[in-house]
């Protein structure tokens, strides 16, 4: 065959990239719906897709306050044609899975949790003016219920997410919390929503756009240690939550997959 031929051909059976893009988000979404938990999104698909991720490097807040990763460079592409790195990572750094193991003696490690559970329904709870106004601001069970009131009841499989506005502190002393004596402050959740989640709805996972999801003073760790034992993850420095409706989108959590790992960084992405 002539070389125009097979190039024609080629061609004539290639889907054009313009094509794939606009089929990927219905496609994705569709795999999506064919899984148990992604089931009960109940908004139509708009076609958006949001990063719900930061980017990490060494200078990202974290809640030791050391850098959580270091990269070494290995090989550069000028004296070796290709670029490589080895990476240090802490395991809690950036946008992060906090596994059932993290706070559990023998819960789930990151590469355990069961897949189905990394595609869950968003549901997002407001508590910007209460963060505003109170740096240890909680997510209660009273905010919980006024949500379930108006968007109805929380999806199984749900990932509940605490938007308290903290991203636009990201670049700051503030979103890490320190005061003077070293104490962290920020927002979290109210141990009794954690324990209102486990008993009353099939929520899977919870996150928040602080450093943690127990309050930044905490000594004790209450809703780490009711959540997370149960078999249930988090989602810590989850980003852009103001970019996805309080209701009806769907995430996809990128967990790592390091054996016997309590967590790790995480791409995750909104679709809606």
């Amino acid at each position: 065959m002539c070389h125009k031929c097979v190039m024609e051909t080629v061609k004539s059976r290639m889907l054009s990239r313009r094509q794939f893009m606009a089929a990927a988000p219905a496609a994705t979404l569709g795999a999506g719906l064919s899984l148990g938990t992604a089931q009960s999104v109940k908004a139509q698909n708009t076609g958006r897709i949001v990063d719900l991720t930061y980017v990490v490097d060494n200078a990202f807040p974290t809640w030791t306050g050391s850098p959580g990763i270091e990269l070494d460079q290995l090989a550069k592409f000028e004296e070796s044609g290709f670029n490589a790195f080895n990476m240090a990572v802490f395991e809690h750094t950036g946008t992060h899975v906090d596994a059932p193991l993290h706070f559990s003696a023998d819960g789930q490690s990151v590469e355990e949790i069961p897949v189905e559970n990394l595609i869950c329904p968003l549901c997002v709870i407001d508590i910007k003016e209460k963060a505003d106004a109170n740096i240890e601001a909680e997510v209660t069970p009273d905010d919980l219920q006024a949500w379930i009131d108006k968007h109805g009841d929380i999806p199984d499989g749900a990932c509940v997410a605490m938007n308290s506005g903290w991203q636009k502190h990201v670049n700051t002393p503030k979103f890490a919390g320190f005061d003077d004596n070293g104490v962290r402050h920020y927002p979290g959740f109210h141990v009794e929503t954690a324990q209102m989640l486990i008993e009353k709805t099939g929520a899977v996972a919870i996150a928040t756009d602080s450093l943690s999801f127990d309050i930044g003073s905490t000594e004790t760790f209450d809703t780490h240690y009711a959540w997370l034992p149960t078999n249930r993850y988090g989602i810590e420095n989850i980003a852009n939550l103001d970019q996805v409706p309080a209701s009806g989108a769907t995430i996809f959590v990128g967990a790592p997959t390091h054996r016997g790992g309590s967590g790790g960084p995480a791409r995750v992405i909104a679709t809606f």
